[in-house]
C-alpha cells in the first residue's frame, strides 16, 4: 500500500472513530456515565447538563446535577435533578458522584454507591431498549426509547423555571397540576417558600404562593386570548431612554390549550429573541427575564404582583384594586358600588384588609334591589361553578344567582364561537356565582384579558339602574387546532399574554 493510500485509509479511520462521538455531545447512553466536570450540549449549543456548584453557595462541597444557559458569563441554572438530595464534591476520582444511564432505560445520579435521585419512566420500556437521554435545544432533557418514544422528560418535573415550549398543566379529572417552586436561596436550590401554578380547587385560575398563602391570583379564565405581549429590553448604556428602537423588543405569544383531561399554558417567542424566561424567585415574585448582552445581566421585564394594591386580598372584603387609573396615579383600593370602607379611619391611612361593607343593607330575598352590572372587572375568588362547561345563557345564570338568596354575584362568559370550527368544545358558556365576601376583586378594564361583567346583588336599585339582563358578551376568540402533534399540541387554544400582571 502506497502512502498515499495508507493516509486516505487512516483518514477514514479517524473519521469514523470520532464524528460519533462528537455528534453524541448532546446525549448520554448506557455505559458512558457523566462525572463532574463534564457536560452534555445541546446541538445549538443553547443549554448545558452537567454538576455544578451554585455560585455564591455557602456549602461548595454539595453538587448538583441541572441544566442552565451555556455561552453567558452568569451561571443560570434553569432545571435541578437533586435539589433535594446535593451530592458531594470530592477530589477522589473513584469516589465521585456519576450521572448514568441504566439498562433499564433509567437515568440514575450515584454517589459513593448512594442513589441519590432516579427517574422512573412514564411508558412500559420492556419493547423500548436502547434508550438515550437527549438534551434537546429547548432545554428539555429527554428520555428516548430506539423507536423515539419520550419515556421521560424534564419538561415534566419543572424546578422554578418556565421556559419556551414547556407547559404548567392541570388535570381535570384529579386536580393535579404542575407547579413552579423557588430555590431556597441564591447558593440553595432546595424548594423553597413561594411556587406558581394553577389553582388546585378549579383549573381556572393560576396563583402565586407563599407557602399555602396566597399571594397574588390571575383573573378566572375566560377564554378571552386575542393578544400579545411585546416587551423592551432597557436601552444599552448611553441611549436615549425615550428611543424604543435602541431597545430590543421580545414578543411573548401565550397560549391556553384546553383538552379532553388536561388544561395548560405553554408559551413562544417572536422570531430573534435572545434568551428569555420565566421564573419564580427566592424573594418571592414570578418575573419574565431576558438576558441583555449589553450589560451581561438578566433584565426584568414583567413581574407579578406588580403592585401592592394587585397583591391577593389587599383591598379586603368587598374592596377592589383598581388597575385602570392613568400614568403617574398608581393603582389603588376603592370599595365596589354600593358599598363603603368598614373603617373610614383604616381607609384613610391606606390599610385596606378590613375591607368594604354595604351601604344599605339588603332587606330580603327578592323583596328588595336588583342586580348593577360592573363591566371590566378581574373577578373575585372564592366562585363555584354552575352547570361546568356548560352553563347555560346570561338569562339562566342571573336567575341562578337570583334565586338563592347567599348569592351576592355572578359572571357569565361565552366561552364558544364560529372560530372553533369542529371542536366538540365549542358551544361552551360559564356561569360563576359568589356567596359570601366578594376577596380579590380588581377593576382591569373591558379589553383587559380575563376581565368579566360582574353582576353585584345591592339594594335599592330600581328600573333606571343599569341592571342585568341589558349587557352583551363580548365574543371570545378561539382556534382548534389539528394535525399538530408534532409540537405536542392538540385541542382549543387561545392566544394572547396571561398571568402576569
Amino acid at each position: 500500500m502506497d502512502r498515499w493510500a495508507l493516509a486516505c485509509s487512516i483518514t477514514i479511520l479517524i473519521l469514523v472513530i470520532f464524528l460519533p462521538l462528537r455528534a453524541a455531545d448532546d446525549r448520554l447512553v448506557p455505559g458512558k456515565p457523566l462525572s463532574p466536570g463534564a457536560t452534555i450540549v445541546s446541538d445549538d449549543g443553547a443549554f448545558a447538563l452537567g454538576f455544578f456548584s451554585p455560585s455564591n453557595s455557602t456549602t461548595p462541597a454539595r453538587l448538583y446535577v441541572g441544566i442552565w444557559y451555556n455561552g453567558i458569563p452568569e451561571l443560570t441554572v434553569v432545571w435541578v435533578a437533586n435539589r433535594e438530595t446535593p451530592a458531594t464534591n470530592t477530589t477522589n476520582s473513584s469516589s465521585a458522584p456519576t450521572l448514568s444511564l441504566t439498562d433499564t432505560s433509567s437515568l440514575v445520579l450515584s454517589d459513593g454507591g448512594r442513589v441519590l435521585w432516579t427517574t422512573t419512566p412514564e411508558t412500559d420500556v420492556a419493547a423500548a431498549p436502547a434508550a438515550t437521554a437527549v438534551l434537546l435545544n429547548s432545554g428539555n432533557l429527554v428520555l428516548r426509547s430506539a423507536n423515539g418514544t419520550t419515556l421521560w422528560q424534564s419538561f415534566d418535573h419543572p424546578t422554578d423555571t418556565f421556559l419556551p415550549g414547556m407547559k404548567i398543566r392541570m388535570r381535570y379529572r384529579t386536580r393535579a397540576g404542575d407547579r413552579l417552586v423557588s430555590w431556597n436561596a441564591p447558593g440553595d436550590p432546595s424548594p423553597g417558600r413561594f411556587s406558581y401554578g394553577g389553582d388546585p380547587a378549579t383549573s381556572l385560575q393560576v396563583f402565586l404562593w407563599d407557602g399555602a398563602r396566597p399571594v397574588a391570583r390571575s383573573a378566572p379564565w375566560n377564554g378571552y386570548l386575542v393578544k400579545s405581549e411585546r416587551r423592551y429590553q432597557p436601552p444599552p448604556a448611553g441611549a436615549a431612554k425615550d428611543n424604543a428602537s435602541s431597545a430590543a423588543a421580545i414578543v411573548v405569544y401565550l397560549a391556553i390549550v384546553d383538552g379532553d383531561d388536561e388544561i395548560y399554558l405553554t408559551y413562544t417567542l417572536s422570531d430573534g429573541a435572545g434568551r428569555t424566561r420565566y421564573v419564580v424567585t427566592h424573594s418571592g415574585t414570578y418575573q419574565l427575564q431576558s438576558w441583555s448582552a449589553a450589560s451581561s445581566s438578566w433584565a426584568v421585564l414583567a413581574h407579578w404582583p406588580s403592585t401592592e394594591c394587585s397583591r391577593y386580598g389587599h383591598c379586603g372584603p368587598y374592596g377592589y384594586c383598581d388597575e385602570t387609573a392613568a400614568a403617574p396615579s398608581s393603582p389603588t383600593c376603592a370599595c365596589l358600588e354600593g358599598f363603603e370602607p368598614a373603617s373610614a379611619g383604616e381607609w384613610g391611612q391606606g390599610k385596606f384588609s378590613e375591607g368594604c361593607r354595604r351601604k344599605e343593607p339588603l332587606l330580603g330575598c327578592g323583596n328588595d334591589g336588583g342586580f348593577l352590572a360592573l363591566p371590566g372587572m378581574k373577578s373575585p375568588d372564592g366562585f363555584a361553578v354552575v352547570g361546568g362547561d356548560r352553563g347555560g345563557t346570561l338569562e339562566e345564570c342571573a336567575a341562578e344567582c337570583g334565586r338563592n338568596c347567599s348569592c351576592v354575584a355572578y359572571a357569565y362568559a361565552n366561552l364558544g364561537s364560529s372560530d372553533a370550527g369542529k371542536s366538540p368544545r365549542r358551544n361552551l358558556t360559564r356561569c360563576l356565582v359568589w356567596a359570601g365576601g366578594l376577596i380579590d376583586d380588581g377593576k382591569v378594564g373591558a379589553e383587559a384579558l380575563g376581565s368579566y361583567t360582574l353582576y353585584l346583588r345591592i339594594a335599592g336599585l330600581d328600573a333606571t339602574d343599569d341592571v342585568f339582563p341589558f349587557i352583551s358578551c363580548d365574543v371570545l376568540f378561539l382556534e382548534y387546532v389539528e394535525g399538530r402533534k408534532d409540537e405536542g399540541i392538540a385541542g382549543l387554544i387561545y392566544h394572547g399574554h396571561f398571568f402576569i400582571g
